[in-house]
């Protein structure tokens, strides 16, 4: 009589023929060929995404836009200039809000930051000319998500938007273009022509960007698009080095490795871009 015999009764009678305590190694060996024939789901980008209702403040329309799912990324890790890679997503492509009817459009950031007057400005330089543009796929190309930077950017400028705000966009704008780099297919006949004229907009845009924010330092306080004055320091002593503007990374640099409130990881980058500015003053 096996220990479960008496389950025959309540219609469990196979398992009577169970191992009490199933040897590892048996078990392990069972367990492989399920795990072979039970392959991992495929994971797509749109599994990270949602289709988030929006109310327009220039025009009161509600309509829908491709957002992140909440947590659902993995972060890979930070390039120098503080850009974040994620696992199979690319979340920089979906950080601009666009009204698809009046062209309204923000950085998720600043979407809601409008004044009664700045709703004015955009309401006649930007919706009394835009021609209405649905996106329909679920998921937003490269090509895409650069047009809605560019209307958000657009949208900045119409409405006279801060130094900082301006240079955000930008910045975000120059990222996802070096992740459209990254992605393209060196088999393709035109990959050198294209990617060529990729980098040259990435430059373009993280220039500008650099730009606004040495603007933004001296005429706004912290924090600043959501960056306190250490992050912001280094991220222009990033951007300075990646344009050659050493004397200006040096000083920053200087002053974030004397700051006794800069955290470890802070500091071990800073100390990697002082490595980088020896080198290249020394012209090794």
């Amino acid at each position: 009589m096996g220990l479960l015999s008496g389950l025959g009764n309540l219609g469990l009678g196979g398992l009577d023929k169970m191992d009490l305590y199933e040897d590892p190694k048996k078990e392990e060996q069972k367990a492989k060929p399920q795990a072979a024939q039970a392959a991992a789901p495929e994971v797509k980008e749109s599994d990270f995404l949602l289709a988030k209702t929006y109310t327009c403040p220039v025009c009161n329309k509600e309509f829908k836009a491709l957002s992140l799912k909440a947590n659902k990324a993995k972060l890979k890790g930070t390039d120098r200039d503080l850009r974040p890679t994620y696992e199979g997503i690319e979340p920089l492509k979906y950080d601009v809000v666009m009204c698809p009817r009046c062209g309204c459009a923000a950085v998720t950031r600043y979407w809601s930051m409008i004044t009664e007057t700045q709703r004015k400005l955009i309401k006649a330089g930007i919706a009394g000319n835009f021609v209405s543009k649905d996106y329909t796929d679920d998921t937003y190309s490269y090509d895409e998500a650069l047009e809605r930077y560019q209307m958000a950017l657009a949208n900045a400028m119409v409405k006279q938007a801060k130094a900082s705000e301006k240079a955000y966009i930008c910045l975000r704008a120059g990222w996802t273009l070096r992740g459209k780099y990254e992605n393209m297919d060196p088999s393709d006949p035109k990959y050198d022509e294209e990617s060529e004229r990729v980098k040259t907009m990435e430059r373009d845009f993280l220039e500008s960007a650099l730009e606004g924010f040495v603007a933004a330092r001296t005429t706004e306080t912290p924090p600043i698009c959501g960056m306190d004055e250490l992050t912001l320091d280094y991220l222009i002593a990033a951007l300075s080095v990646e344009f050659g503007k050493y004397e200006q990374a040096a000083k920053l640099v200087g002053s974030l490795l004397t700051n006794r409130n800069i955290n470890a990881r802070m500091k071990d980058k800073a100390l990697e871009l002082k490595e980088e500015i020896l080198k290249a003053k020394s012209g090794s």
